[in-house]
């Protein structure tokens, strides 16, 4: 089926947040049963149109497979639009399809200028005899890393500039497909500061035996087009630390949201009081979940949301104070706790009219096809 939203509408159900309960409303913003979509991002233009980005590539299991997964020679990144908040959407448009594999998790970010920026990344299907001969190359089987890239849009998401190349973070040791060391890669939510420069913290490989990530902060004085190494943002010898999504708080700090591994799926949190020329060193944030994204609210407070891959699987969300330092003691807001299983999540979330906030993220009920849905949320409830 295809783009259920336009067929049929919206579907209204409950959530518990602290005891209580609250309505929310879900939508399913695409849905094509020959199609495994996951991964979105969403930003909403100054004449209200909304895009979502995100990763669709061949459902597997329709093909012969046992399944789906997160690497696919033939996954592509592509938009949807809405013009009426939000209520139906668009056919899919192409972003890009990268010339020697496939794309993954297509991060967009507004400019004040009215640019649009998405940073991505691929792997590679190569020969299995090949891929087992390269040299400090991250592989997953026979699919072998690509690194990040970034791509540029000046006429509203109509067509794409680049791919531009990030630098090579010098802590990270491996190498791509050709050799050359793996250019920068995130999954997360970059921004553009109070000085005009974009802040984008990135993953680096420190070691792939075992594999261990930690995380760093790149610079962008021109829209997106150059990278300049900023600084560290966390590493520790025994927790992983990825996905990341970075928010600038009313004050001027830099707070890192990012995703774990070896510390049992706890959001881990650094901190820069000096405008991105340091951090602090990490935190627990004291909940589970990844990885997230920071919305401000109109009120200056910080509707942070995260995918929640534990029973009951689903999409979680947290109030923040306005400079993100309350964590432990915030409110957590279930949106959903019907999936499937734990191949869901990856929320982004945008304002709407009407003081309401619409969350977008994939999921899957009873292990189904992968699908991009959205909650609508009020603010003055939250």
């Amino acid at each position: 089926m295809r783009n259920l939203l336009a067929l049929h509408g919206s579907l209204a159900c409950l959530a518990a947040w602290c005891g209580g309960s609250q309505p929310f409303e879900h939508r399913v913003i695409y849905q094509d049963t020959k199609f495994y979509s996951a991964f979105p991002s969403i930003v909403r233009r100054a004449d209200g149109e909304l895009l979502v980005a995100f990763r669709r590539a061949p459902e597997r299991r329709h093909l012969g497979e046992a399944g789906s997964t997160h690497t696919d020679p033939n996954s592509q990144l592509v938009l949807v639009r809405s013009r009426d908040e939000g209520t139906s959407w668009s056919e899919p448009e192409l972003i890009y399809a990268h010339p020697f594999g496939g794309s993954q998790d297509p991060c967009l970010l507004q400019l004040r200028d009215g640019s649009l920026l998405c940073s991505s990344y691929g792997w590679a299907l190569l020969n299995a005899r090949f891929a087992a001969q390269l040299t400090n190359t991250l592989r997953h089987g026979s699919f072998a890393f690509l690194g990040g890239y970034v791509l540029r849009s000046e006429d509203n998401g109509r067509s794409w500039q680049g791919p531009f190349e990030p630098p090579h973070v010098a802590a990270d040791a491996t190498r791509d497909i050709f050799g050359r060391p793996t250019p920068a890669y995130n999954r997360g939510a970059a921004c553009q500061g109070r000085d005009g420069r974009i802040y984008w913290v990135v993953a680096a490989n420190r070691g792939l035996e075992p594999r261990r990530t930690e995380t760093h902060l790149l610079l962008s004085s021109d829209g997106g087009r150059t990278w300049a190494y900023g600084c560290p943002v966390a590493s520790d010898p025994k927790v992983t630390f990825n996905e990341t999504s970075l928010y600038e708080t009313p004050k001027g700090d830099w707070v890192a949201f990012m995703r774990t591994a070896g510390f049992d799926d706890h959001t881990a949190v650094a901190r820069s009081t000096d405008g991105g020329k340091s951090f602090q060193r990490w935190q627990d944030a004291g909940f589970q979940g990844h990885p997230h994204y920071a919305l401000r609210l109109p009120d200056q407070r910080v509707l942070l949301v995260y995918g929640y891959r534990h029973q009951p699987f689903g999409i979680r969300a947290r109030v923040l104070d306005a400079e993100c330092r309350d964590l432990v003691g915030s409110r957590e807001l279930v949106l959903r706790d019907d999936g499937g299983n734990s191949d869901l999540g990856y929320p982004w979330a945008t304002l709407l009219q009407g003081n309401r906030v619409l969350v977008v993220y994939y999921f899957n009920r009873e292990n189904g096809t992968r699908h991009i849905a959205g909650t609508i949320l009020s603010v003055s409830e939250l």
